[in-house]
């Protein structure tokens, strides 16, 4: 398959890397330093090379904040049968973009980067696709994140927001709430240290990517329960409650359990 990347980011390079030995990959990017690393893939230096590339996919990797105004860009250089994608943390507009923009579509979330993952071992982790959308475009990246070894999710538009608010919102929320507090002085602990090192991986991301994430339209709804469990573990503390810490803890324990 003929497949156009456009954003030569993490993610964009990531993508190129892994595609470009089953098929034929270009990548685009305006900044052309962006693109002096991608291998095995041909560079393309302005927008109207992708029509003459004619791809019949097209990937669009580029920040949130600018994703629709780059499909935007490109779309008259796609021919109408060319599936034009996404790999956006946030999914919020996309779909009534989608039905709009006269190409079949599909809209996926690579939930790995690296940050965290292991680009070479990617069991333990996860992707995201959206049921809507084109389904020869779902099923080439289910073969394809198959390959992967990743975890594949299926979730409407609108229940992948709710559930990027859940399992990443709350962990980013804590982690920068954590990282609030330090301050320049020596704190031996081995769970001080795990945590710590957690907070430098998150604030090692982009900003633009965090910012997507704490954007999400279901995020407030997160950081309120987080407010509302430290206010509930502040009182428990501030009364020295034992009886009333010890049930607490039992809740704790009873929700990851």
């Amino acid at each position: 398959m003929r497949i156009c990347i456009v954003g030569a980011g993490k993610m964009g390079s990531i993508l190129a890397d892994a595609m470009c030995l089953q098929h034929e990959v270009a990548i685009f990017d305006r900044d052309i330093k962006r693109m002096q690393y991608v291998f095995n893939t041909r560079r393309l230096m302005s927008v109207e090379e992708i029509g003459d590339f004619n791809p019949e996919l097209l990937i669009n990797a580029v920040t949130l904040k600018y994703t629709i105004q780059t499909f935007e860009a490109v779309m008259p250089y796609l021919s109408p049968q060319c599936i034009v994608s996404d790999i956006a943390s946030v999914k919020t507009g996309f779909k009534e973009y989608y039905e709009k923009c006269g190409h079949p579509y599909v809209s996926t979330h690579p939930m790995f980067g690296p940050t965290f993952a292991n680009l070479k071992e990617l069991r333990k982790h996860h992707a995201i696709i959206i049921s809507e959308g084109d389904h020869l475009g779902k099923t080439f990246f289910k073969d394809f994140y198959g390959t992967l070894g990743l975890n594949l999710h299926e979730y409407t538009f609108d229940g992948h927001d709710q559930t990027i608010a859940y399992s990443l919102s709350i962990p980013f929320v804590s982690t920068m709430v954590f990282a609030a507090c330090m301050k320049h002085q020596d704190a031996p602990g081995t769970t001080f240290n795990k945590h710590f090192e957690t907070a430098k991986g998150v604030l090692s991301e982009d900003d633009f990517l965090l910012s997507e994430i704490l954007f999400n339209p279901y995020t407030p709804e997160q950081v309120e329960r987080i407010m509302e469990q430290m206010q509930t573990l502040l009182d428990i503390i501030k009364k020295r409650d034992s009886d009333e810490m010890y049930a607490y803890l039992a809740k704790l324990r009873s929700n990851i359990s």
